[in-house]
């Protein structure tokens, strides 16, 4: 996909938000329980000062962080010389799609039968909710980690040298690296490195 970079930013787009939903099917699956007390029809935290909310806004970003790192490092690996900025693109755009898939799918596991529940239930009944997010601040942790793995692999691996356009072979005008040292680039009409006269 080097050849056409925009194709593969939105490939990357669409490969990443698809991670979404499976992902907030693992965050409803290892969120604390969060007990609910009801009280006219609202359901109010039984426990407000009890660390299942923050728990469950932890695991989120846990998973966040992790998909992100993935993400980011898939995506180095399948990249190619001439389409970095595609790839970052897609990543945050992905990533952030995905970040909003998980927390929507996770938040909908089990969430009719929590309305339902409340909306029947006497005051003073006691219910188990659903994982929600409190810190959407966290729905930035899955592109922001994916363009932070991106960079790092970049800076370790290097797969560009310094002064490299994208330019296949070593040798291009004005660029020092490789086997050649080019200094300047050959006066229209002249071998510089020719006869000389």
């Amino acid at each position: 996909m080097a050849s056409r970079p925009w194709a593969a930013g939105v490939v990357t787009a669409l490969a990443v938000a698809l991670l979404g939903p499976p992902a907030g099917l693992l965050w409803a699956a290892l969120a604390p329980e969060v007990t609910y007390v009801v009280v006219q029809g609202q359901a109010l935290l039984a426990d407000p000062e009890g660390q299942g909310p923050i728990g469950i806004d932890a695991r989120f970003a846990l998973i966040s962080l992790a998909a992100g790192l993935l993400c980011g490092a898939a995506a180095y690996r399948a990249g190619g010389r001439g389409n970095d900025i595609a790839l970052l693109l897609g990543l945050a755009v992905g990533g952030s799609a995905a970040a909003v898939l998980a927390w929507q799918t996770g938040h909908l596991i089990g969430l009719a039968e929590f309305r339902d529940t409340v909306a029947t239930a006497r005051d003073g009944t006691a219910v188990t909710g659903v994982a929600d997010l409190r810190a959407k601040g966290f729905l930035v942790f899955w592109p922001l980690l994916a363009a932070v793995a991106y960079g790092a692999l970049e800076v370790v691996v290097k797969r560009l040298l310094p002064g490299d356009r994208g330019e296949p072979g070593t040798g291009e005008a004005d660029e020092v690296g490789g086997r050649q040292l080019d200094l300047e680039a050959s006066p229209a009409g002249r071998d510089v490195d020719g006869r000389e006269r």
